[in-house]
């Protein structure tokens, strides 16, 4: 199995806390999800993450085909880190922590993301050709709504 490693960082011009309060609710998913992803929540989950908490959604990461993705948070440590990971979806494997971190002016948020990709070779080729570019758009685009929500 082939692990990849991918990595986003952002600052922006607001306390820790209220970054925390933002991504602290997975209903705020949506809002930073491209639309054509089709991001829906599927299972009914709290307005806080909290550990052992199942977040369930419909998502369609390629032409148009809907997949559920089902998550759970592993591991909070308030206002400060979260991980999620992958219990059933696209992905043969897939941690992600976030990472936030008080700096000059604002907060530093840093996503860390290892994953791993099913069908052996052809998912290598499939990781180089388009899954590597899409989650790069995905945090570009989730860059660019924080960036116009809370300022730069």
């Amino acid at each position: 199995m082939k692990l990849y490693k991918f990595k986003k960082v952002q600052k922006l011009k607001i306390s820790k806390s209220l970054a925390w309060d933002f991504f602290s609710n997975p209903n705020n998913l949506a809002e930073i999800t491209p639309k054509e992803l089709g991001f829906k929540v599927i299972y009914p989950i709290e307005e806080r993450m909290h550990t052992g908490q199942i977040i369930a959604y419909k998502i369609k990461p390629l032409l148009g085909f809907s997949i559920t993705w089902v998550t759970e948070i592993t591991n909070v440590e308030n206002q400060s880190s979260f991980i999620d990971e992958q219990r059933f979806g696209p992905y043969k494997f897939w941690h992600h922590r976030h990472i936030f971190k008080d700096v000059e002016d604002g907060v530093e948020m840093t996503d860390i993301v290892h994953y791993a990709i099913p069908l052996g070779f052809i998912g290598r080729i499939l990781n180089s050709l388009i899954i590597r570019k899409k989650l790069n758009y995905i945090f570009d685009f989730r860059f660019q709504i924080l960036q116009e929500k809370f300022g730069k």
